[in-house]
């Protein structure tokens, strides 16, 4: 689930019309902003839209998701094609293969009746992603892009990516019989806002531009680990908008800081032209490129942690079926059994005398991952 939201409504509740910061205004600003994500793919893949409304709501910031809505995409040629919400707020639709000499926009009509539109805007195709490669510091792995376009038509990039990796529990149960709870597979999105341009430059070449960093106690990096970089080509006026985004989004939380501000949307509400709209729509095909990294690829003084305390506890067995105490080892109490102990004399039906056990958390890597690999994984 994408985070920029958040983001952008912190931003929001720093700028006020062009009045002076006031900090009791901004926490009290109760504004449902209409936030709209994604891009119009105009080749082979398909599109995915994002609807949310920020609101401040108690202590913190509220993401509502957006549902129920019509979404079309209309051509300058008068062609049509609608998208389908596919989960709460998110709104698809199959690879459109739309034709790059004419222009697009998106046409949303929500639940409550109001309709919104975005300027009609050009395709804007990204050149291929030359190489996502990655250097070893000593803090940890940072992973940068390699880009360039013959043509110098591009100038103005953004990226997204989708990272996954294999982690372990802490412990492994030899108690849980054929399930398996100690391999897992995670899978995390950026939410930075990852921009470069090479307008001031002779050639339209991006040469190692910072995507993410791995620190060198993180367990993405335990065995191995995978990212997909997604390239987009932006206009200068969309580049613009992102450019500010990121400002505001780094800058927050110092009234020293530059006084932050959101750039003009290329959507507007129709219903209400007062109403401010919160995206900005592109059209094109983006460009991707995936790259492995293994353990064994990486510095050996790279030290992983595991992200949570762990600690064995044992308890004497009683009874079936492999504890003692619901209150100190089971469901109720958050723990797994690891390891059974036999000492003579045996316990009823040669049942273990004793056995280890943790924390769910340590044990079961379930918690926080997926047993199955993905299918890109190999």
């Amino acid at each position: 689930m994408s985070k920029w939201p958040i983001l952008i409504f912190a931003a929001l509740l720093a700028v006020s019309c062009k009045k002076a910061f006031e900090p009791k205004d901004a926490l009290t600003n109760t504004n449902r902003y209409l936030v709209i994500e994604g891009a119009i793919n105009t080749g082979p893949d398909s599109t995915f839209i994002t609807l949310s409304r920020t609101k401040k709501y108690g202590p913190g910031i509220q993401i509502d998701r957006e549902t129920n809505a019509q979404l079309i995409v209309e051509s300058d040629a008068n062609n049509t094609y609608s998208l389908y919400e596919v989960r709460p707020g998110v709104y698809s639709a199959a690879p459109l293969n739309l034709n790059d000499a004419h222009k697009y926009r998106l046409h949303i009509k929500t639940a409550d009746g109001k309709e919104y539109l975005s300027d009609y805007v050009i395709v804007k195709n990204s050149p291929p992603i030359d190489s996502v490669g990655f250097s070893q510091e000593t803090d940890g792995v940072h992973i940068y892009v390699n880009t360039h376009d013959d043509a110098s038509s591009t100038k103005y990039y953004r990226w997204e990516y989708t990272e996954t990796w294999q982690f372990q529990s802490f412990f492994k149960s030899y108690m849980l019989g054929d399930e398996p709870r100690h391999v897992c597979y995670a899978t995390d999105t950026s939410t930075a806002i990852l921009l470069a341009n090479s307008n001031k430059l002779s050639s339209d070449l991006i040469y190692q531009a910072p995507i993410a960093f791995i620190p060198g106690t993180s367990e993405k990096i335990e065995a191995r680990y995978t990212i997909i970089v997604k390239q987009y080509a932006l206009t200068a006026d969309a580049y613009d908008f992102w450019l500010g985004l990121q400002k505001n989004t780094d800058r927050l939380g110092s009234i020293f800081d530059a006084q932050p501000s959101v750039n003009q949307s290329n959507f507007y509400c129709v219903t209400d032209p007062h109403e401010f709209v919160v995206g900005y729509l592109s059209a094109g095909r983006a460009a991707t490129k995936r790259i492995f990294i293994s353990a064994s690829q990486l510095l050996s003084s790279y030290q992983v942690k595991y992200p949570v305390g762990c600690k064995l506890d044992s308890a004497f067995y009683y009874h079936e079926p492999f504890y003692t105490d619901p209150k100190v080892l089971g469901p109720e109490a958050g723990t797994i059994p690891i390891e059974p102990f036999y000492i003579a004399p045996l316990g009823p039906f040669g049942a273990p005398n004793f056995i280890t056990y943790s924390t769910t958390t340590c044990v079961d890597c379930t918690i926080r991952g997926k047993t199955e690999p993905p299918p890109y994984w190999r």
